[in-house]
């Protein structure tokens, strides 16, 4: 009602006008005949407001549609009415739902286009990786360590962008089974004994119930504890030489605790720490930071249905929880 108003407000202010002048002109005329004025005013405003009543009403379904918000596409492509502007309104709709559809589908094209180059450049690009890795062995120190310790940071970089294409399709990528967790642990840590011992960082773990197991994909569990550690021993190779990794039985839950000693969190950046490509203050300091680790870690552990918790002090170090939910198998 409020859109047909707006829309003949000028139409009945016209209307006044006319009514105004045309009364004006006959007074000044010496026109007296009051009751004749009367009835053409009565006339007048009848005509109006039928004409008024009939635009609406024809077209009600139409101002109803534009006042709405359609909240789905079903909603959007129903028939208003048989009225012309009906008619013509829902043409119009789905004139502009077709060009939207193929703009979508050549902006999804050029994504998948773009993504795959990338998949398949992240797989071609571990072939020459391995190979200055094997050309590495053959050096003498500190060349060799240096080439090992570079080709290293490549390949967290690689394996981040393919995770990150594993990410679409992670749905179709779960393979849930019993998983015991210090296996996985010490699994872990045997692929990052080069970089414990390149950052003088050396993990300590406290395992209470070592067959602790829990219903999970191992793969995806691999990726999020291999983040927080290696984000653990980044952080702490200025400050500290341990981080604390614990495992324990908590009521129903299994509980992994991985605690640093370093450099710490800053409160301002908190809350920011799971978003996609934020770095914050210690990302500064640390240039390999990508902002992109923690986010990922935090969208698999969603869809694992896993919880992360976060303690941090600045300056005195921070400790990273993942609870296991009480559904899963814990033994």
């Amino acid at each position: 009602m409020k859109l047909f108003i707006k829309e003949h407000i000028l139409l009945i202010i016209i209307q006044c006008m006319q009514f105004s002048f045309l009364f004006l002109l006959l007074y000044l005329s010496d026109f007296r005949n009051y009751l004749l004025l009367l009835y053409g005013l009565l006339v007048n405003i009848v005509l109006l407001a039928v004409y008024l009543v009939f635009q609406y009403y024809t077209r009600r379904h139409v101002y109803k549609r534009l006042s709405s918000k359609a909240t789905n596409l079903k909603e959007l492509l129903e028939t208003t009415d048989q009225a012309p502007i009906g008619v013509a309104l829902d043409q119009l709709t789905r004139t502009q739902y077709q060009l939207f559809m193929e703009q979508l589908k050549q902006a999804e094209d050029a994504q998948k286009q773009h993504l795959t180059f990338m998949d398949r450049w992240v797989h071609q690009m571990k072939t020459p990786l391995s190979v200055i890795e094997l050309t590495a062995q053959n050096l003498d120190e500190p060349e060799s360590s240096s080439i090992r310790e570079e080709t290293e940071r490549m390949k967290n970089g690689l394996h981040t962008v393919l995770n990150m294409a594993r990410l679409r399709t992670i749905q179709e990528d779960f393979h849930i089974k019993p998983v015991v967790l210090a296996d996985l642990l010490h699994e872990v840590n045997h692929e990052n004994k080069r970089f414990y011992i390149r950052n003088q960082v050396y993990p300590h773990l406290h395992i209470e119930t070592p067959k602790l197991t829990v219903e999970t994909d191992e793969k995806w569990l691999f990726f999020i504890v291999n983040q927080i550690i290696q984000n653990a021993v980044k952080y702490s190779a200025k400050k500290s030489n341990r981080i604390d990794i614990s495992l324990k039985k908590l009521g129903k839950r299994a509980v992994m605790e991985i605690t640093d000693y370093g450099v710490g969190i800053p409160s301002q950046d908190k809350k920011r720490v799971f978003q996609a490509f934020f770095t914050g203050d210690n990302g500064r300091t640390f240039r390999e930071s990508t902002g992109m680790g923690l986010y990922l870690t935090k969208e698999v552990a969603d869809y694992l249905e896993h919880q992360i918790e976060m303690e941090s002090t600045e300056g005195s170090g921070t400790t990273f929880r993942i609870l296991f939910t009480p559904t899963q198998t814990i033994t």
